[in-house]
């Protein structure tokens, strides 16, 4: 799956070209990482700080993908991540194929 391949690659570059400029993304790991975001990156620019960062803390970064699920407009990728915790990346694409909503969801309530 491309999705794991850029984030295993760790290639900020490849993961951003499916996203809208104007995406907003939310996520407890941005809560904790970037000041005062309260869990919510917007902007494609803010999105790519907010991942170098998370790369920057996680330098061994690595998932593995458990299953997809689609919808509408909607993917749900449910991962593993390199420490064994379980997550899901939920995504919301517009009419063009770009992700305008994200959400990073975890089984465990730290992320």
């Amino acid at each position: 799956m491309l999705w794991a391949t850029a984030w295993n690659a760790h290639d900020l570059d490849a993961l951003l070209s499916h996203f809208a400029e104007d995406v907003t993304f939310t996520s407890p790991v941005a809560a904790r990482i970037i000041e005062d975001s309260r869990g919510v990156v917007s902007g494609r620019e803010e999105l790519r700080k907010y991942w170098q960062r998370g790369l920057e803390l996680i330098p061994d970064l690595h998932f593995e993908v458990l299953d997809t699920y689609s919808g509408i407009d909607l993917l749900v990728i449910n991962f593993r991540n390199e420490r064994g915790g379980r997550a899901c990346e939920v995504l919301k694409f517009n009419d063009a194929g770009l992700v305008t909503e994200g959400h990073g969801t975890y089984l465990d309530a730290v992320a």
